[in-house]
This record gives structure tokens, sequence and C-alpha cells, in this order.
């Protein structure tokens, strides 16, 4: 009888394990009924290698919304949104903007790898642009957030 109760004790552990591993990994989207759910993860490792003189990135126009996330936290990115996470070297967390009015925003101090997801409705397509105006990333609506490197992005069109 004792090996069939430490059978079940050995497969909580092993799923404890996995649960541990498969978070500390890269981001992760969850669907839930408002979106996407970004789970942020530790400091990238650009953050360190970054200058003395450190500024927030920032975008024009204004964010719909904007958020402070703590390492390992998440934050939901509702229906309608296009999701972006930076790192802000100024308050040592993730800043994540939520853009849901269709514009082209410029980006400003955006450095190293951030994330992303579209959360938006009716099919729309979010383009990040490099400095010339050339597209860098074609972002259609999916369930997945995805790593990406700040540095050659100018721009983002969400719709």
């Amino acid at each position: 009888m004792r090996d069939k109760r430490s059978l079940p004790g050995l497969i909580g552990a092993l799923v404890v394990v996995l649960a541990a591993l498969f978070g500390a990994g890269p981001a992760q989207a969850a669907d839930s009924p408002s979106g996407h759910y970004l789970m942020l993860p530790t400091a990238p490792h650009s953050a360190a290698a970054r200058s003395a003189v450190a500024h927030s990135p920032g975008i024009s126009p204004a964010a719909n919304k904007v958020v402070h996330v703590a390492v390992g936290d998440g934050v939901a990115c509702d229906s309608g949104n296009f999701c972006t996470a930076v790192w802000d070297p100024t308050t040592n967390d993730w800043k994540v903007f939520f853009l849901f009015q269709c514009a082209l925003y410029s980006l400003s101090y955006w450095n190293g790898d951030g994330y992303y997801a579209n959360s938006q409705t009716g099919g729309a397509v979010a383009i990040v642009y490099g400095q010339s105006g050339n597209e860098l990333v074609r972002a259609p609506v999916e369930p997945v957030t995805y790593l990406y490197n700040w540095d050659p992005a100018w721009s983002i069109r969400n719709c």
C-alpha cells in the first residue's frame, strides 16, 4: 500500500518542478476573456549593459494606458489592444504600453529585449518599423506573446 501512496506524491512533486521550470522560461500568453496575459520574466540580459544615464521608454502619441509591472508578474493585454513591454531602467521594471487608438506611434528609448502581444479585434495587424520606415515585424492577432529586441524599432502602427 505504501508504494501506491508515494506514486501520487511523486507525480505531484513532478508537476510542481515542471511548473517552476516553465514559469521561469520566456513570457507566455494565456487566453483570457479579456485578451492575452503577458507574464514578464526577469530583466533582459541587455539591461545590465546599458549606460549609467537612464531614460524611461516613451511613446508618441500617448498610449491608451501605460502600467509598470514588476519582474515575475504579469498583466492582461485587454481585448482591442496591441500591448508592448519594454524594460524601464529608471524604475527597474517592465513598462507596458496598451495601444488601442489606431495610430502610428513613435518610440523613444526602447532598448533591448521586450515583448508584444496583439489582442486587437477584427483581424487588425500591427507593424513595427525601423528607422527608414522599413517593416521589421508584422504581428497578426494571435494568442501568443512574442519576445522582441526593440533596438532597431522606431515606430509601431497598431492597425
